[in-house]
């Protein structure tokens, strides 16, 4: 799709496509099931879309949902961001080649390098795990090709990839392509290790990457056929993580009604297993502030941004062990405060507290950067109307 690289915000493409395909506000809004007050105000940067109303657009535009959501060329927030992206592909690309290139090394070395890189992403170092991931991606394929301890690093690659690799690669604003390549091999892995708990973990990171891409019948029938294991101390984050999934797939599937059971079952089980905010036995983590942040998303989605900030004031986001999570707290919070009459100031004041947390993210991700716009829409000369503006200029937006 030939879209000016001018078109910096959802709705400038959404406004740009609309007009080289020819179609009117009206005739767009709806096949999307929009109103045309609404199309127009998510083109003019009045309003910033949900994950919803993004893929609606897209159908109704007759192209993929990615061709809205890519970030403008050049990116914000950059450093080596895209260099590290492409390091990535190539790795994938050798391994697909069976000529990974990396270095055979002990497992108990790469077990470590794999914690440490996992830590890294989950305290918003981006720019280490940049560093050192394409490499360890290389070396984990290169000794398992080896045939050596070859269960055990089919684990390895499978936890890499669930818990970094593909998250590294969803904030970057990778292509969607990319991602999904990344969980289709994490599955095949798992089915090759044959073990419950490993391909549930892999299936759900498939699950998720296909709901994220607007793939959401594809994304429902995967978790439909993810087989949980027992819920105990070692699975339950896992656990509660599918189980938000399937609130998750209800709703973007236009089905209001099955979102209540499974988050209600999602956030008893937080309640339960989650309070003290450790880490499962794979890599997972849910305690009640996921449990919250996941029920903010939803009111958003549901078009209720007073119940998601109701929510947020129930929530403590320092309760969570990881910035990155107290980051994606901060994040739908601005996203519920800024569509709120009055609320200007806080949602800014939110949204620069996740920045602080995790730059990266809010400079690079779509809906994020078009809340930023929307608040620009309406900015004022007073300090806060300077901070905003000075958000919007670090994540690429005019100013």
């Amino acid at each position: 799709m030939d879209v000016d690289d001018d078109a910096r915000t959802i709705g400038q493409r959404v406004r740009q496509i609309r007009y080289s395909r020819r179609k009117s506000l009206r005739v767009v809004a709806g096949l999307a099931g929009i109103s045309k007050s609404t199309l127009s105000e998510i083109e003019r940067g009045e309003r910033a879309p949900s994950l919803k109303q993004i893929v609606a657009l897209a159908n109704a535009l007759e192209i993929a949902p990615s061709e809205l959501t890519k970030l403008p060329v050049p990116a914000p927030a950059n450093g080596h961001t895209d260099s590290t992206t492409e390091a990535v592909r190539l790795a994938l690309d050798a391994i697909d080649a069976d000529r990974p290139g990396g270095m055979v090394l002990p497992v108990a070395v790469l077990r470590d390098q794999v914690a440490q890189i996992h830590q890294q992403r989950r305290a918003c170092q981006f720019d280490e795990v940049a560093t050192d991931l394409p490499g360890l991606i290389r070396n984990v394929h290169t000794t398992l090709a080896t045939g050596t301890d070859h269960a055990e690093l089919l684990d390895l690659a499978v936890y890499l990839h669930v818990h970094v690799t593909r998250l590294w690669l969803f904030h970057s604003g990778a292509p969607a392509d990319l991602l999904r390549r990344t969980v289709f091999l994490t599955r095949r892995l798992a089915q090759e290790r044959d073990e419950a708990t490993a391909l549930a973990a892999a299936m759900f990171a498939v699950a998720d990457a296909l709901q994220a891409g607007g793939a959401f019948q594809l994304g429902r029938d995967e978790l439909d056929s993810i087989t949980l294991p027992p819920t105990t101390a070692d699975t339950a984050a896992l656990v509660g993580q599918v189980t938000t999934s399937h609130a998750v797939a209800a709703m973007l599937d236009g089905r209001p009604g099955d979102v209540a059971a499974p988050m209600q079952a999602a956030t008893e089980l937080a309640e339960r297993f989650g309070a003290t905010g450790e880490t499962d036995s794979l890599g997972f983590v849910f305690g009640p502030v996921d449990a919250g942040i996941v029920r903010m998303w939803l009111a958003l989605e549901a078009g209720e941004p007073d119940q998601a900030a109701s929510i947020a004031r129930e929530v403590n986001p320092e309760r969570h062990p990881f910035p990155v999570n107290q980051a994606h707290y901060w994040i739908q919070y601005g996203r519920a405060l800024a569509r709120l009459r009055g609320r200007r100031d806080d949602a800014v004041l939110a949204l620069r507290t996740a920045e602080d947390l995790f730059p990266t993210k809010v400079r690079r991700d779509p809906m994020v950067r078009d809340v930023i716009a929307e608040l620009l829409a309406r900015s004022r000369g007073d300090a806060v109307g300077r901070e905003l503006r000075g958000m919007a200029y670090r994540a690429g937006l005019p100013v």
